[in-house]
């Protein structure tokens, strides 16, 4: 099983959900649920806050111009319905169902089609990042996933990959293979060009560019490929013990 974790940093006015917590630093919205087909998607999210903060979550999601995990910036025709399931006042319960159209792209589904239907989602929103975490088989493209995903978010949304690990601890099969050639060239690449020198003389974005990937791949790769040095390294039993000073 693998983990991937990574957020999306939403600009103000292309996202109401994202507007509506920015404005309520201490609300919280996160999934209970979350389930996706090839055209459907339904999740159950559960916000914490003030019910002024509650108010405002709840208008984002009812009365928006689009749905909140759609990764388009305006109407794409997609039909979506939102419920609320249970309010107090410092909680609210959400349930969202909605199918997409052919203009309609977004984090569940790109998952589909890149890394197969068994994905498990978890999301965290707090102002304007939304965080996700997946977990799937192991299985898929993971370039690609990331590739597609920058491709839908268009320049007013920023992803940051966080994480990319095995889900459940274990080593994997090919990790004493070292990184893939795609990895070894992004390192080669950010070693050359002075990523690792400090300060550092190219920033990962400036960095993509040169190399024609996307930012999201590359920062994939490159993580990906110090993951497996690194526990190489460690197994290897080359770290010194730490001082008792």
């Amino acid at each position: 099983m693998r983990e991937l974790v990574f957020a999306l940093e939403y600009e103000r006015g292309c996202n109401e959900v994202a507007d509506a917590l920015a404005a309520h630093p201490a609300a919280r919205v996160r999934s209970l649920s979350l389930h996706a087909t090839a055209d459907r998607l339904w999740r159950v999210d559960h916000a914490t806050g003030a019910p002024a903060a509650l108010d405002d979550v709840a208008d984002a999601f009812l009365t928006g111009e689009y749905y909140a995990d759609c990764l388009a910036t305006e109407d794409c025709g997609a039909t979506q319905t939102t419920r609320v399931l249970d309010r107090t006042d410092d909680a609210l319960v959400l349930y969202s169902t909605w199918e997409r159209t052919d203009a309609c792209a977004s984090v569940p589904h790109v998952a589909r089609a890149r890394l197969g239907g068994g994905v498990l989602f978890e999301t965290r929103h707090e102002g304007r990042r939304h965080t996700w975490r997946l977990v799937h088989d192991g299985e898929g493209d993971v370039a690609g996933f990331f590739d597609d995903l920058e491709a839908a978010l268009g320049d007013r949304v920023r992803l940051d990959v966080l994480r990319t690990a095995d889900a459940t601890g274990a080593e994997e099969r090919n990790e004493e293979n070292g990184p893939s050639p795609e990895q070894e060239a992004a390192l080669r690449a950010a070693v050359e060009h002075g990523y690792y020198e400090s300060p550092r003389e190219v920033d990962v974005g400036d960095l993509a560019a040169r190399l024609d990937v996307p930012r999201s791949t590359l920062t994939y790769r490159l993580r990906r490929a110090e993951e497996r040095l690194a526990k190489r390294y460690v197994a290897g039993g080359r770290v010194a013990e730490p001082s008792s000073l």
